[in-house]
């Protein structure tokens, strides 16, 4: 069995005309805001459910079904199973990539990391959008495979985000893995995360720039490494303006 774990929906069009064999499982958490806890993962599925129900208004059965549903067939695999990791290098990604990782730390899975290896150091934070089907095979060719301490890094990563241990992230932070590139920048990324976002919208709105469109790329250019979607930014200005 074959399996590819996509970054979102936006994807699953262009993932399907390039005719790569296997199976999708989409990722539509956004583990990077919001609750992350629970001792067991049906709690941390009901921590997210009920955070997006107050935070975005998603209906608590259909993010059952359609997001912890899907993750969970991660977590019991038959021997033998590949599974390739689309995600990007911002720090959204990331963070949904650990927690995958986290996921299939218990199976046998053989897993690979597919990167969007064709972005130029310019195009970095823009990941996999807009790429047609022959690019996402160039990434697919590219891809990585983990080994066992890639996936303990992986699970490691996770544990300290989800238990906001910085010292600790930071330390795994300085791992060097081709599975893992630009995680140092990442890592200080989410530990400034509760600060330095607000700091940078600030500064554009200090510009004059009011308008959501506007600040949407203005904000993105400057803080790409966050990977915030439109939501996020919807509710960071909330945020700053309450």
């Amino acid at each position: 069995m074959i399996y590819h774990v996509l970054p979102g929906d936006s994807l699953v069009e262009e993932f399907r005309k390039s005719e790569i064999d296997g199976d999708v499982i989409v990722c539509r958490e956004c583990m990077i805001v919001g609750d992350v806890s629970g001792e067991t993962l049906d709690e941390l599925f009901e921590h997210r459910s009920h955070f997006l129900l107050i935070e975005y208004g998603t209906d608590e059965i259909d993010y059952h079904e359609q997001v912890a549903d899907e993750l969970s067939r991660l977590v019991d695999l038959p021997d033998g199973t590949i599974v390739n990791l689309w995600f990007e290098y911002e720090l959204f990604c990331q963070v949904n990539l650990w927690f995958c990782l986290y996921l299939l730390s218990g199976t046998e899975a053989t897993i690979y990391r597919v990167a969007p290896s064709e972005r130029n150091s310019d195009e970095v934070w823009k990941g996999f959008g807009g790429m047609d089907e022959r690019a996402l095979k160039r990434c697919y060719d590219q891809r990585v495979e983990c080994t066992a301490a890639d996936v303990k890094l992986g699970q490691d990563l996770w544990q300290a985000y989800s238990g906001a241990d910085h010292v600790r992230l930071r330390q795994l932070g300085e791992s060097a893995s081709p599975c893992f590139p630009m995680l140092a920048q990442v890592v200080e990324a989410e530990i400034e995360k509760d600060v330095r976002p607000s700091e940078i919208l600030r500064e554009i709105r200090g510009r004059g720039v009011k308008e959501f469109n506007d600040l949407f790329v203005q904000f993105t250019e400057r803080a790409g490494v966050y990977g915030f979607g439109d939501a996020q930014l919807a509710a960071l200005i909330d945020q700053s303006s309450s």
